[in-house]
């Protein structure tokens, strides 16, 4: 691995190259976008570190320019959530992605979640993130790139998710033109709500490589995916998956996943 983690994270907003599976049937639906979302207030543009090349988008100060909050649309299926940009907040120096009751809850969708990504569509490099999942029953916290029919392009996805009833663990999958059932768990040995630690995954074009703190876990060489896509992040409640997630408790909402910074370096 060529990068060096840091506190600081970077993504980029400028640069242009070129989930959710599970352990049930790898049938079941990604995370995917249908429709534009609306932009939140934006903070000061992305800067680029030179020593490097990469591009990095600080979530503490706000929306970073470049990115918005999907906003008044759900995926249906099995996200039992509809999209607001209200969803999606900055406070403490950190970005928070809510899940939430809805209170005018459209289509019978009785819950509200929060859903971050890039305006850009991203390719082959490395993309990191420090993040803190939700522990709860039926949520999923992500870091992932997609893209899909709702931008006219093939299904290609790679994720990293985190299941809400065990956060000492994490899963890994991709999806090649809708093709999935990649599905890896890797035990973590410590749990991920509790503090935040450094996710990666880099994509090249006969590999995904995944990484926790720096140290690959994960390799897979099989059908990767080839289509640039666009860097997201979601929080949501999960509805017919419980074999999956475990049934959603909504004692305790609102739920809140949270981000320190995410980072995109390109491939050489």
């Amino acid at each position: 691995m060529r990068t060096k983690y840091s506190l600081i994270a970077l993504l980029a907003a400028s640069l242009m190259l070129c989930s959710c599976g599970n352990s049930a049937p790898a049938a079941t639906p990604a995370v995917t976008t249908a429709a534009p979302a609306e932009t939140t207030t934006e903070a000061p543009a992305v800067e680029k570190v030179p020593d490097d090349g990469s591009t990095y988008a600080d979530l503490s100060g706000g929306m970073p320019s470049g990115f918005e909050a999907s906003d008044g649309w759900t995926n249906g299926s099995m996200f039992n959530v509809t999209w607001y940009a209200s969803n999606v907040t900055f406070n403490d120096g950190k970005m928070q992605l809510i899940i939430d009751n809805d209170p005018s809850p459209k289509k019978g969708i009785p819950y509200s979640g929060g859903e971050f990504r890039s305006k850009d569509f991203y390719g082959y490099g490395l993309y990191e993130v420090s993040m803190k999942p939700i522990k709860n029953d039926g949520v999923v916290s992500s870091f992932f790139t997609y893209t899909g029919p709702s931008d006219s392009n093939p299904w290609d996805e790679i994720d990293i998710e985190f299941l809400g009833k065990d956060t000492t663990i994490v899963q890994f999958n991709y999806f090649t033109d809708g093709k999935g059932g990649h599905e890896y768990i890797h035990d973590l040995g410590f749990d991920a709500s509790t503090e935040f630690h450094t996710y990666a995954f880099e994509w090249k074009e006969d590999s995904i490589i995944w990484y926790v703190d720096g140290k690959e876990v994960h390799k897979a060489e099989k059908r990767i995916p080839v289509t640039p896509g666009k860097i997201m992040a979601n929080a949501w409640c999960g509805t017919g998956v419980d074999g999956w997630l475990n049934a959603f408790n909504d004692a305790n909402v609102p739920l809140t996943a949270e981000y320190e910074w995410v980072r995109f370096t390109p491939a050489s």
